[in-house]
């Protein structure tokens, strides 16, 4: 009977903290059911899951960078098709909003490029009318190249290519008049856009002093400037400007494959 009290006595002062476990103990051939009480233990904090970075956007940040990432196309649009690279560049300005415009944002459309018949991928969205149909490109250049097209293959915009290519006033009156625009006041946005941003120099870089045939005019004699946004590495800008590595890195007088952002890089055709 004491062996018992003891027992009991010692029982209650076990099972006075921690966490309850089942224990079974015998005595003489019988079974006793205690609890014992154990130290919890917490489970292990779950790490918590690393945010994914902002990713740069390809959206241009001002007109200006607009100008400068697209200058290059707008040239060779040019060359091929004789549409003044300035009033390309103007056009694309004002009518993707310098790039930040839905069309040009999710479908690399420009210039507002309607289906008429496009076997590609399309994007619908308000215009003249509800969700109309619009081309979508996989890059911007084919947009480009699809205005240069547009002019070049119709008629009524024939009398365009019979004005001087460093005649941007009346290449913008001629395009309302051929019936590209119904607003009044789009000759003088184009050429207002074309004077502010000084986007003549682009026309002379392919015509140069005398308008000599970009083909025979000497490398030294044109360039242009690339300012470095997030994102920017130099093989990416080789590729976008048909440069080596090493070209830009010689152009620029670089050590190493470091950019840093609104840094300006000298880009030569």
């Amino acid at each position: 009977m004491k062996q018992l009290l003891i027992l009991c006595a010692l029982l209650l002062i076990i099972s006075s903290c921690g966490t309850r476990k089942k224990v079974i103990t015998t005595k003489k051939g019988s079974s006793v059911e205690v609890n014992v009480n154990v130290p919890a233990v917490k489970a292990p904090t779950k790490p918590k899951t690393p945010t994914t970075p902002n990713i740069a956007t390809t959206i241009p940040s001002s007109t200006q960078d607009y100008v400068n990432r697209y200058s290059t196309i707008a040239m060779e649009e040019m060359k091929n098709y004789g549409i003044p690279a300035s009033i390309t560049l103007a056009q694309g300005i004002l009518e993707s909003g310098s790039g930040k415009g839905r069309l040009s944002t999710k479908a690399n459309n420009h210039f507002g490029i309607k289906c008429h018949g496009w076997k590609g991928d399309k994007i619908y969205h308000d215009d003249d009318a509800s969700q109309e149909c619009f081309r979508k490109y996989k890059d911007a250049k084919y947009s480009y190249r699809d205005h240069s097209l547009f002019l070049k293959g119709r008629k009524r915009y024939s009398k365009l290519f019979q004005l001087e290519k460093d005649d941007y006033k009346n290449w913008a009156k001629q395009l309302r008049a051929a019936g590209y625009a119904t607003d009044k006041k789009y000759p003088q946005k184009l050429i207002s856009l074309i004077e502010r941003y000084n986007l003549t120099q682009y026309d002379k870089m392919v015509l140069g002093k005398e308008y000599t045939s970009i083909e025979t005019m000497p490398k030294s004699n044109y360039s242009i400037t690339h300012k470095v946004i997030k994102g920017d590495t130099l093989y990416s800008l080789s590729k976008k400007y048909n440069l080596s590595v090493n070209q830009l890195k010689e152009l620029n007088k670089l050590d190493s494959n470091s950019l840093s952002l609104g840094q300006i890089l000298n880009i030569k055709l």
